[in-house]
């Protein structure tokens, strides 16, 4: 999902663009092929992480527990701005040392929220449950995005203390990472330019084409993804090539079959239609707008997808704010305000914006990259920002969002948290 911040005055890359292809080739044959051509594949992809224990990678899953380890122990891994292989440890993490979490899924992969330029891969990243940006040490902004480890921060939850073999100390201090979160080249007015996991992702990462199979095994040995999630989304990036290229060639009459189709096959099985529709309203006109006020813990439902498109531009963009592919599979839903946004940190600037009118983020509701060109299942799980005309405050009945909830934990794994 890119990143949503098209409502400052330098407008992105439409999140409808097309380059480069569809980044999951079609899977053919059964589960068990598959499963037989994944694991030299993985085995491949594992060899060129990073591995801090001697001659051992710690292999984690999606769903062990591991321990934070402490401060001391992090400290020691990190060079004098505070970053391991250019990631920042942000001050943030400290809290969380010596505490026991869930792994939410490993995070050997990312999406580039900068350049909007595909995949980029990231040796031995971890992502952790419910442990989320707060924005104190960075100018307040509620992003909220969910934060990367590497396993050198983390170890099994059941290992011995002095099991594992760590590098030697540098000299980082609590006080160089505070230091750290301030970019070196502070502009002269509008400052100050912050420096962030999301500001740092492509000095942390590299360039990870949709077509190395290798990513997709390890979204299968990780549990990052199953096989039938990785089948049904290949099915749909063909239909999404095909609606986004045929109309070059002037068979526009047969992209819209293939959505149709789509479509019909999804309503068998009560799947999601093809999410990438494109609003009504032409990009000339203004958007309309709605004022809730929305408040943290008020419940509200998603409109459905056809009332959404009403409300949204050609570029589906109502006022600035894109309404993104991987929103439409909470349409109908009803969920709880999770956080108002109204600052947030610009990852190509390190700057902090202001969103021109409000929004909101929902508990629980994040992109789950199943639709994003070039980088399907990405665990990066980003808050979507929703405006308030998208959504309907809930009132009287809602003996359903107790057994909705439920459903949405074991589609999402809503993360769980515990401290030792």
């Amino acid at each position: 999902m890119r990143r949503l911040t098209s409502v400052v005055e330098t407008p992105r890359p439409s999140v409808h663009s097309v380059k480069g292809g569809w980044g999951l080739p079609l899977i053919s044959g059964s589960v068990s092929r598959i499963q037989g051509w994944y694991r030299p594949a993985y085995e491949i992809a594992m060899s060129s992480r990073t591995c801090w224990k001697t001659g051992e990678c710690m292999s984690l899953r999606a769903g062990d527990w591991v321990e934070v380890r402490s401060r001391e122990e992090i400290l020691s891994t990190l060079d004098r701005n505070g970053r391991l292989e250019n990631l920042p440890f942000m001050p943030q993490m400290l809290q969380y040392c010596g505490k026991r979490f869930r792994v939410y899924k490993r995070a050997h992969k990312t999406c580039d929220t900068i350049n909007f330029a595909g995949g980029r891969r990231l040796p031995g990243g971890i992502h952790l449950e419910n442990l989320r940006c707060d924005g104190a040490a960075f100018g307040g902004c509620q992003a909220a995005c969910l934060i990367f480890w590497k396993e050198a921060w983390l170890k099994p939850a059941d290992q011995p203390d002095d099991a594992a073999v760590m590098p030697a100390a540098t000299g980082c201090t609590e006080a160089d990472l505070l230091a750290g979160t301030l970019a070196a080249d502070q502009p002269s007015v509008g400052g100050p330019r912050y420096s962030c996991q999301a500001t740092e992702v492509l000095e942390a990462t590299t360039r990870l084409p949709w077509w190395d199979v290798r990513q997709y095994a390890e979204d299968l040995t990780s549990g990052n993804a199953s096989a039938w999630r990785l089948l049904t989304g290949s099915i749909y990036a063909a239909v999404f090539t095909l609606y986004c290229y045929l109309p070059s060639f002037g068979l526009g009459g047969q992209a819209k079959r293939f959505t149709r189709a789509y479509d019909a096959a999804q309503r068998l099985y009560g799947g999601i239609p093809f999410p990438r529709y494109r609003g009504t309203i032409p990009a000339d006109q203004p958007a309309p707008s709605a004022t809730l006020d929305l408040q943290p813990g008020e419940l509200v439902r998603v409109k459905s997808y056809a009332d959404i498109l009403s409300t949204i531009d050609v570029n589906n963009r109502n006022r600035g704010l894109s309404f993104d592919a991987e929103m439409v599979p909470y349409c109908g839903r009803t969920f709880r305000v999770r956080s108002r946004v109204t600052t947030f940190v610009n990852e190509k600037t390190g700057l902090i914006n202001r969103l021109r009118g409000p929004a909101v983020i929902l508990d629980n509701v994040w992109c789950n990259s199943r639709y994003s060109d070039c980088r399907m299942q990405c665990p990066r799980a980003i808050f979507p920002w929703w405006r308030e005309i998208w959504l309907e405050r809930v009132t009287g009945d809602t003996s359903n969002t107790a057994s909705q909830a439920r459903a949405d934990r074991e589609e999402t794994r809503t993360p769980v948290a515990s401290a030792s």
